[in-house]
C-alpha cells in the first residue's frame, strides 16, 4: 500500500510517502527551530501559522520526491495526537482534505507510537514483546509493547519532559535552543569536571520519571556559584545568570554544569529502561525520539544492553526526530488491521 503520511504535532512540518510500511520513498521536514529560538521554546501560536504556511508546498515536494502522482496513493495518514492541538489541525484538516478528494482511506496515528514503531523502518528483525523508550521534548515515556497491536504505558514524567529539561537548563546557562544538542557540546568538553545533581525517584517501586527537580537543582546551584542573591526575583526562573558564557572561567564552569545535567539525565533514562526490560522479561529494548539523538545516552544504553545480554535499538537520527515517515509506517499495520477512520475524527492534544 501507498501511503501518505503527514506529522504537525510541534514544530516540524513533514511528509512522506512509504510503501508497504517499510520502503521510505519520500520523506521531507521543514523545522521552525529559527522561529522559536529566540523564545528559548515552541510557541504554539506560531507553530501553528507556520504550518499553514509550510503544509501545502511539504506535501507537494513529498509526493514529487518519491516519484508518483497523487492519484497513485492508496490512503493517507496523519499525526492525530498528541500534540500542539493548533499544529495538528493543521495536519490533520489538510489530510482530510486529501483524503477526500482522492476518495482513500484516512488514519489518525498516535504520535508517540509512531516513535515506538519507527524502529522497524530500519530493523524489520525487532521481535516482540520489546520496551520501548520514547524520550523528547514533550514526552518521557516507557512502553511494553507485546504485538503491533497492543501498546501499554508503564512509565511516564510526572512533571518535565528530559527534552523540555534540556531546553530550560541550555535557556538558564545562556546557551541557547535548541537545549539538547548545545548541552550536549559543551558536556564533551568539561573533561572530567563534573557538577554533581541528585536523581530523582530512582527506585524499582516506579518506572515513572520527574526532572523538575533536577532543573531546579541545576539553578540553585548556579545561584550559589554565581553569588546571586536567594531572595532576589529571578530566584526560580530559567533566565541566564552566567555573564559572559564563553569567558575561560565562565566556559569551564558551563561544561561542568553541562556535564553534570546530562549524567543525571542519562543515568535516570538508563536505569529505568533497564529495569523495565527486567520486569516485563524482554531481551529487546528501543530508543526513540530526539533526545535519542545524544551520543552519550546512546553509548550509555548500548554498553549496558551489551553487560545484560539486552539487544538495544536505536532508530537513525533522521527517525528520532519528528517526522512523516512513521506516522505512514505506523499507519500501514492500523490500516491492515483495523481499517481507516470516520473522516468525523478529531486532533487530540492528549493520547
Amino acid at each position: 500500500m501507498l501511503i501518505l503520511g503527514i506529522e504537525t504535532s510541534c514544530d516540524e512540518t513533514a511528509a512522506a510517502v512509504v510503501r508497504d510500511g517499510a520502503s521510505v520513498l519520500s520523506s521531507v521536514v521543514v523545522s521552525q527551530i529559527e522561529d522559536h529560538a529566540q523564545f528559548g521554546g515552541v510557541v504554539p501560536e506560531i507553530a501553528s501559522r507556520k504550518h499553514s504556511e509550510a503544509i501545502s508546498m511539504v506535501v507537494q515536494a513529498a509526493v514529487n520526491k518519491a516519484g508518483i502522482m497523487f492519484g497513485d496513493l492508496e490512503a493517507c495518514a496523519v499525526t492525530r495526537g498528541p500534540g500542539l492541538i493548533g499544529s495538528l489541525l493543521v495536519g490533520v484538516s489538510a489530510a482530510k482534505g486529501i483524503a477526500l478528494a482522492l476518495d482513500i482511506p484516512i488514519c489518525g496515528v498516535n504520535h508517540v507510537h509512531g516513535h515506538l514503531f519507527s524502529a522497524f523502518l530500519e530493523h524489520p528483525d525487532l521481535q516482540f514483546p520489546f520496551v520501548g523508550l520514547v524520550v523528547s521534548g514533550g514526552h518521557t515515556s516507557l512502553y511494553y509493547v507485546k504485538d503491533p497491536l497492543r501498546v501499554e504505558l508503564v512509565g511516564k514524567t510526572r512533571d518535565d519532559a528530559a527534552g523540555e529539561a534540556f531546553d530550560k537548563v541550555a535557556k538558564l546557562l545562556g546557551l541557547g535552543y535548541p537545549g539538547g544538542p548545545v548541552i550536549e557540546r559543551r558536556a564533551r568538553l568539561a573533561n572530567g569536571h563534573t557538577e554533581p545533581f541528585p536523581r530523582a525517584l530512582i527506585d524499582k517501586t516506579t518506572l515513572d520519571f520527574s526532572f523538575s527537580g533536577l532543573k531546579t537543582a541545576v539553578l540553585r546551584r548556579v545561584e550559589k556559584l554565581c553569588g546571586v542573591c536567594q531572595n532576589r526575583n529571578v530566584h526560580g526562573s530559567f533566565h541566564q545568570l552566567i555573564p559572559n558564557t564563553e569567558s575561560n572561567e565562565s566556559a569551564a564552569l558551563v561544561n561542568s554544569l553541562a556535564h553534570g545535567f546530562q549524567e543525571a539525565i542519562i543515568d535516570v533514562l538508563t536505569t529505568k529502561l533497564f529495569w523495565a526490560a527486567e520486569r516485563y522479561h524482554v531481551d529487546h529494548v528501543v530508543v526513540c525520539g530526539g533526545v535519542a539523538c545524544n551520543d552519550a545516552l546512546r553509548q550509555r544504553v548500548q554498553d549496558q544492553g551489551q553487560a545484560q545480554g539486552v539487544r538495544t535499538i536505536f532508530p537513525s537520527p533522521v527517525l528520532c526526530t519528528d517526522n512523516a515517515a512513521m506516522i505512514a509506517s505506523r499507519a500501514d499495520t492500523l490500516l491492515a488491521a483495523l481499517g481507516g477512520d470516520d473522516l468525523g475524527f478529531s486532533a487530540k492534544s492528549r493520547w
